[in-house]
């Protein structure tokens, strides 16, 4: 009698399966492969580029949010500093933000979160050149891997914007922003912290 494999899901809930990733130039820097539980005990800390290619997205935007830097929110009432080392907490909050984006969309929210960092992954940013002295700055475009860095990042400051300026839980603020960015909302901060990056890299061509 032949065992069926059960389904790895993230929190034993969410289906990794059917997950799209809209944007074909991503595909390779998006890993989506399933884990029950965003934490690896940092494995991958010391193989340069593993982080886009070992490291699921759902523990890369936590790691992100654990990052020197990032103040502010509350979890389950109490306020926190993240970077302080409390991930098991910051997992929790997580887990619960993820409940109330599925409840408010009707969907999977880790789409959600690849639909956020899709949105909010900058093309095109500027540089310095420096040449007799004289420095100027000029557009270039952004590598595949840099823009889904730069989109967690733009998404974690925006929460950490938000958990500052309002009452409201940190499992609001995340499942507000993230459905914002995913439908490409101006409401998102970390929308339009992209926008602003691309205009000046435009005006900079």
């Amino acid at each position: 009698m032949s065992k069926t494999k059960k389904e790895i899901k993230l929190f034993n809930t969410w289906s990794f399966t059917d997950i799209k990733i809209m944007d074909r130039t991503l595909e390779n820097y998006i890993n989506l492969k399933p884990i029950i539980v965003p934490h690896s005990a940092g494995r991958h800390e010391h193989k340069r580029f593993w982080k886009s290619s070992k490291v699921s997205i759902v523990e890369r935007f936590v790691n992100r949010l654990l990052s020197p830097g990032f103040i502010g929110g509350k979890i389950r009432g109490r306020k926190s500093s993240y970077h302080s080392g409390k991930k098991s907490k910051l997992i929790k909050g997580i887990k619960n933000a993820f409940t109330l984006i599925e409840l408010l969309t009707g969907q999977n929210p880790i789409q959600i979160l690849i639909d956020a960092i899709i949105s909010t992954a900058p093309r095109e940013e500027t540089t310095k050149i420096a040449m007799g002295g004289i420095s100027y700055a000029s557009a270039v475009d952004v590598a595949p891997q840099r823009r889904v860095d730069l989109a967690i990042k733009y998404i974690a400051q925006a929460i950490s914007a938000r958990s500052h300026s309002n009452e409201r839980q940190f499992e609001e603020n995340l499942a507000q922003e993230l459905i914002l960015a995913a439908n490409n909302s101006q409401e998102s901060r970390a929308v339009k912290r992209k926008d602003e990056i691309e205009r000046i890299a435009i005006s900079a061509r």
